[in-house]
């Protein structure tokens, strides 16, 4: 089994900036792709930003060039740096883990980003 964490949520104003950690344990051995998603009210959830075991990075188009996932593999955390937000990134956040087939969640995080 595998526990996925997430941290670092939050009240911020508009323009400001807030880094997610995502905190992983439990069976790590072979979990490949990582990501980011998010939920707002009667939306969706959709893909903010994934990174793969090598690195490899995508972004949803609303987030480039305002955010940025990384991640530790020797601290097994990802990060999503969140920069230049605005209201409409507000939403429950969450992580996500791939090991095979099977997809893994965290219970999200709340990132409400005032006008």
């Amino acid at each position: 089994q595998v526990q996925l964490v997430e941290s670092g949520g939050g009240l911020v104003q508009a323009g400001g900036s807030l880094r997610l950690s995502c905190a992983v344990s439990g069976s790590i051995f072979s979990i490949n792709d990582m990501g980011w998603y998010r939920q707002a009210p009667g939306k969706r959830r959709e893909l903010v930003a994934g990174i793969t075991s090598g690195g490899i990075t995508n972004y949803a188009d609303s987030v480039k060039g305002r955010f940025t996932i990384s991640r530790d593999n020797a601290k097994n955390t990802v990060y999503l740096q969140m920069n230049s937000l605005n209201p409409e990134d507000t939403a429950v956040y969450y992580c996500k883990a791939k090991r095979g087939i099977v997809l893994y969640w965290g219970q999200g995080t709340q990132v409400t980003v005032s006008s």
